[in-house]
């Protein structure tokens, strides 16, 4: 079975229906998952989605902030969520598809500005939440899943635009990548995107900051797909729609593709 996955930070739902409807009209991923929603899920238009054919939804909303989602053209069934933090944080949704495998779509806090846990608390946030992925990860040892999401972590360095100036800033220091390192250890995870796109820099995030987020190209691989050993096997490749970045109104990360042939 040929079996697609998208992940996409779309930074408000409800702001961007147009562009998630001209995303799916044109990709037709099986699975759509989605991370910082901005909306509690029952102002979620799931009609709109099921209208596209994407009629199986999971959701996990929040009024304002974070917020996960799964919307599906093939069966799946809710399989809960975690609190990594026990915050009630709206970041993490799990879901099985009928073959068995799956699903795991998780939304990692971003941690601020300052990469310094005393100083700016959401920098701690972060680490502890990332800390409770890899506690997870060891604990599970998990088999025939798929991990996605905003994990807001650049870890290689031709993930950043410049690994030597990032090197102090959130999302790219060495002790946010050490700590992702340990998760994909901790589950013997493979990094789907780099397994099939292992040379060159590759972003998933542009800042609004810059004028010209094009020609500047100063972008951040912080949206990923990962898999477990028994899913790596399975014929896949990745791609990263980098043009979605140039829509109107867009969010400041493009959707993530990985397709198998499971």
């Amino acid at each position: 079975m040929r079996f697609s996955i998208a992940t996409w930070n779309i930074n408000s739902v409800r702001i961007r229906m147009e562009l998630i409807a001209r995303f799916l009209r044109s990709e037709r991923p099986d699975i759509l998952c989605l991370q910082e929603l901005k909306s509690p899920a029952d102002k979620i238009a799931c009609s709109a989605f099921a209208e596209m054919g994407y009629d199986q939804s999971v959701l996990r909303g929040q009024k304002a902030y974070n917020g996960v989602a799964v919307f599906s053209r093939i069966p799946i069934t809710d399989m809960g969520s975690k609190d990594m933090l026990g915050n009630g944080s709206a970041r993490h949704v799990a879901v099985q598809l009928d073959n068995g495998i799956i699903i795991e779509n998780f939304y990692v806090p971003a941690g601020g500005y300052e990469p310094d846990p005393v100083t700016n608390p959401k920098f701690g946030e972060k680490l502890d939440y990332v800390r409770a992925m890899r506690d997870w990860s060891r604990q599970e040892q998990p088999t025939r899943k798929i991990l996605v999401g905003d994990l807001n972590i650049a870890p290689q360095e031709d993930d950043v635009w410049s690994h030597r100036q990032l090197l102090n800033v959130v999302s790219h220091t060495p002790v946010e990548v050490d700590l992702l390192n340990s998760v994909i250890e901790g589950g013997n995870w493979t990094d789907i995107v780099r397994a099939d796109i292992p040379h060159g820099k590759l972003y998933s995030w542009w800042s609004y900051r810059s004028p010209d987020w094009d020609a500047a190209d100063k972008g951040r691989r912080l949206d990923h797909i990962w898999a477990t050993p028994d899913l790596v096997r399975d014929h896949h490749c990745s791609r990263i729609l980098r043009s979605v970045r140039g829509w109107e109104r867009p969010s400041d990360h493009v959707p993530v593709i990985a397709e198998f042939d499971l």
